[in-house]
């Protein structure tokens, strides 16, 4: 049962602001003073979580951007990541309380190799891939990140779903004691997303283990995280400790707490407004200037046919 409801949450809690009115984002991004700022002490726990390197992977240029990624800094110290707080500097302060090793993930529902998986072993049985994609988020502001990570789908035809699998649901770890942010209320814990079989089988899906070459620092999903490019980030859930396959959609934790909000499928689409703002724009981490926002966020010649005859003002 949900706790609290979107209308009782103060709109900090939910979401920041576009970043033109969180005066201090705007100046880290735009002032020498604040990135002075920016390199205190006060986040030597999240820089202390980079640093090792992952095991032999490959680049992937063919599914990458051409874009110049966001520096580590950028991409490790504005993050949406609720299980340790509500604000975008909140995770890379708090993450240093989970423990990523051991990390198993169970697999279960309807496939015919259900069981408990070492990470350990999800990573030595499979090709890992660097993979440049974008991150659109709800909130309007984007990042372009170097993913190291694992096709899902490599991961999903070794489990082995039999036909009536029709969905894949995702369950991150629950355990306030490492995650301070579930002492709250803000949603109804553990998170869950969820994606139609055919999306978690497109090529593009991948369950990332790092980021540039190095293992994923915690505040970025560690040890082991869904990224779905086309999306919006908010179903790229974190810290991944259970994949049940199953017959029908999964009721998914955003979609729960603001069904008019944050729809099942929340693809990029800058014709379809979140209620509270307009998506038609956005602004990437760094830049001074807002750009047009695209639709699948730039990846629409290979998403595109996954929705054919929907309609996407509906099924947002």
């Amino acid at each position: 049962m949900l706790i609290k409801r979107p209308a009782d949450i103060k709109p900090h809690e939910i979401t920041e602001p576009a970043l033109y009115r969180d005066r201090r984002r705007f100046l880290q991004a735009t002032s020498g003073a604040a990135l002075a700022f920016a390199t205190s002490g006060l986040f030597l726990p999240a820089e202390a979580a980079v640093g090792r390197k992952l095991p032999d992977y490959r680049k992937n240029p063919r599914l990458s951007t051409d874009e110049s990624p966001n520096s580590l800094k950028d991409i490790t110290r504005y993050n949406n990541f609720y299980e340790f707080g509500t604000h975008k500097e909140d995770p890379a302060k708090h993450a240093h309380t989970l423990r990523t090793e051991p990390w198993t993930v169970r697999v279960e529902g309807e496939v015919e190799k259900p069981a408990d998986y070492h990470l350990e072993d999800l990573i030595k049985s499979a090709q890992l891939e660097e993979r440049i994609y974008r991150l659109r988020c709800v909130e309007a502001w984007s990042m372009v990140i170097p993913w190291v990570g694992i096709p899902l789908a490599d991961l999903i035809k070794r489990f082995k779903p039999v036909s009536r699998a029709k969905f894949v649901e995702f369950t991150t770890l629950h355990d306030p004691e490492q995650m301070p942010g579930q002492r709250r209320a803000v949603l109804d814990w553990p998170y869950v997303e969820g994606l139609r079989m055919d999306e978690a089988m497109h090529p593009l899906t991948i369950l990332a283990v790092g980021l540039y070459g190095k293992i994923l620092p915690n505040q970025n999903g560690a040890p082991i995280r869904l990224v779905v490019p086309w999306k919006y980030g908010f179903k790229s859930i974190k810290s991944i400790v259970k994949i049940r396959f199953t017959e029908t959609m999964p009721k998914t934790s955003w979609a729960l707490a603001g069904p008019a909000e944050y729809g099942f499928y929340a693809n990029v689409n800058p014709a379809v407004d979140h209620p509270r703002w307009s998506q038609a724009k956005e602004r990437r981490i760094g830049e001074f200037l807002k750009r047009k926002t695209v639709m699948f966020n730039g990846y629409t010649d290979a998403v595109a046919g996954l929705y054919a005859g929907m309609d996407l003002r509906r099924n947002f």
